[in-house]
């Protein structure tokens, strides 16, 4: 699969789902038919002023809606970039243009650079331009012919949706227009639904407004919404002043009422977590009512006072930070074969053994790295810091020699803050190894990722391990036949493996679960079986969301007897009913990459003993 637009899954990363969607209907009165007078801009570059009717000359020009933020927008820059100079020799123009009320000529010129976009970039900074051609979403791309009559609005293609991204494009509507026009021909489709940001219009509050930014809906975006959407974190707009969130009111309206923010995929009937996104009734009408009312400022008085947020870690100030020793350059383009995990040894030097009860690992490179997993390896483990060929799979018990894990990061995920009085340990003399999945997405980067420690001020009570549940591989050979929209894989385990090498057995606290799949995912089950044979839910994720890699965290920690195993079941789509499936026509195998498949059942969890 080609990465470079696999990414759109993954950035947050993490806040994709919250920025994509598709019209559900064509706008009231399609602009297709209409000429389109000209107009001026000025270029967000060079500040030169820019006339439609500077394209006399050229048989076509496409004039296409553009942001700096939304992340299906920047996913389809280089495809833009391409089409630009595909097109350019046929007489065809592109124009950009930003109608984003909150985005500066600056930042959009910022971004223009960022993404090499090759063709100018104008600001529309009172929409006027956005109303002359009815455009409603980033990117919305609008064809006029020789003439300047509208000849086709929509989307580039339909790679990108609401958490879709395909391999290839199986419709491509703007060049199907493009040619069409070009050889003087009426297009055949005319109009088609666009994925992406809404381009928001000035809302005016109403008179009898009872609802207020600054009394209501503050308080719920700094509960809810901050953690992730403020700068140098993965949400891909601020939402902290009103005049940002005011400017997104169009896209918090959509997400909020359709439920795909803030993002939460386990079942409420199983559990209650810790980390539990979700909104409350009261809060997701109060929010929805406020913009309804037009988005009200209210008084100043009533602000809350501004959330205070750690500066650069979310863990807090931490007492280590570990770096990759070495910088690794990803290329812009995904390899035939993929690019391996990737492994960088760091040696802490520590001369005794550490208890961690906060770890954050952060990527170098947030837009290509996939994940970072960060393993406690032992002294004496090897000759080698970290041997070649497969992962050593964690972990396994105290006093084992085997890699364990420290803690990771993927898209959708939080810093592991462990309950008070657990800890991890990290063994006197170990080193720790970072493993490392790199996604191209079309630039070339370079990443140099770190891991941040606060460690236990005393010893801790109990010791916080992590364990994978896998399908029994060395009995059946995990492989999805091609086109299966719902295939089945279980994964069982003794839960208490301790008992293999120590020769006992405890009690256990389970802290949460990270179920894990690739893009075939469907769904994931977790239970326990008890020594009598009950069986025990644990954990239902009815729609598996590749985008979200979130661990779920018990707001009660679960104990289990010893003797209990746990049980995952999964299921996956191979058929062409998934826009995600990068081939369903081959049967999948266990592998790193994407294109192949996992079943994993992270468990985070402490014997009920002291270490």
């Amino acid at each position: 699969m080609d990465m470079r637009y696999a990414r759109i899954l993954l950035a947050p990363a993490a806040v994709l789902a919250a920025v994509m969607s598709a019209d559900a209907a064509e706008p009231a009165t399609s602009p297709v038919g209409k000429s389109v007078d000209g107009f001026v801009l000025k270029d967000a570059r060079t500040g030169k002023d820019v006339s439609l009717a500077d394209s006399k000359n050229y048989k076509a020009v496409v004039v296409v809606f553009l942001g700096t933020t939304c992340p299906v927008n920047n996913a389809y820059q280089p495809r833009l970039a391409q089409l630009h100079k595909d097109y350019a020799g046929k007489g065809v123009q592109f124009l950009g243009v930003n109608s984003i009320r909150n985005e500066s000529a600056a930042a959009v010129a910022t971004h223009a650079d960022k993404y090499k976009i090759p063709f100018d970039v104008l600001k529309d900074a009172d929409q006027k331009v956005a109303d002359l051609f009815a455009a409603r979403r980033t990117p919305e791309a609008f064809v006029l012919d020789e003439k300047r009559v509208i000849r086709y609005r929509g989307r580039i293609d339909d790679q990108f949706g609401i958490d879709v991204s395909r391999k290839l494009p199986t419709q491509a509507e703007l060049v199907t227009a493009l040619d069409e026009v070009l050889a003087g021909r009426a297009v055949t489709c005319p109009n088609s639904d666009v994925a992406g940001c809404l381009i928001a219009r000035l809302r005016k509050p109403k008179a009898d407004a009872t609802v207020t930014f600054a009394k209501d809906v503050a308080p719920i975006l700094q509960r809810n919404c901050q953690e992730c959407h403020r700068p140098g974190q993965i949400g891909p707009m601020s939402l902290l002043a009103y005049q940002d969130v005011e400017s997104w009111s169009s896209m918090i309206q959509e997400v909020v009422s359709d439920r795909r923010m803030p993002p939460w995929y386990a079942d409420p009937k199983v559990g209650k977590f810790l980390n539990d996104r979700r909104l409350s009734d009261k809060d997701r009408s109060t929010l929805l009512a406020w913009i309804d009312q037009g988005c009200a400022k209210g008084d100043a008085a009533d602000m809350p006072p501004a959330k205070e947020f750690p500066s650069g870690w979310r863990i807090g100030k931490p007492d280590m930070v570990l770096t990759m020793q070495q910088e690794f350059e990803v290329p812009a383009e995904m390899p035939q074969r993929g690019i391996p995990y990737k492994y960088f040894v760091v040696d802490p030097k520590f001369d005794k053994d550490m208890w961690v009860e906060r770890a954050e690992a952060m990527p170098g490179a947030l837009e290509v790295v996939h994940h970072i997993i960060a393993f406690i390896v032992p002294p004496a483990e090897s000759e080698e810091p970290y041997p070649p060929g497969p992962p050593v799979l964690p972990p396994i018990i105290p006093g084992s020699r085997r890699a364990t894990v420290l803690c990771g990061t993927a898209p959708g995920d939080m810093p592991t803050i462990l309950p008070q009085g657990m800890a991890r340990k990290i063994p006197a003399k170990s080193r720790i190894v970072f493993q490392m999945h790199y996604t191209p997405n079309g630039r070339a980067q370079k990443d140099r990722s770190s891991v941040a420690l606060m460690f236990s001020k005393t010893p801790p009570e109990r010791q916080v391990l992590t364990i994978p549940i896998f399908p029994p591989m060395n009995k059946i050979k995990l492989q999805i036949p091609a086109g299966d929209p719902n295939f089945r894989i279980d994964g069982e385990g003794p839960f208490n493996v301790s008992k293999q090498e120590n020769g006992f057995e405890d009690n256990a606290i389970i802290l949460g679960f990270m179920p894990h799949m690739h893009l075939r995912g469907k769904d994931f089950y977790i239970e326990s079986i008890l020594p009598d044979g009950k069986t025990q839910a644990l954990l239902n994720v009815p729609r598996y969301n590749f985008n979200w890699q979130m661990v779920y965290r018990y707001q009660e920690p679960v104990r289990m007897p010893k003797g209990a195993k746990i049980r995952t079941i999964a299921h996956y789509d191979n058929s062409t009913n998934n826009p995600n499936n990068p081939d369903p026509s081959k049967t999948i195998y266990w592998g790193d990459q994407t294109w192949q498949e996992m079943m994993i059942g992270w468990i985070d969890f402490a014997y009920d003993r002291k270490p």
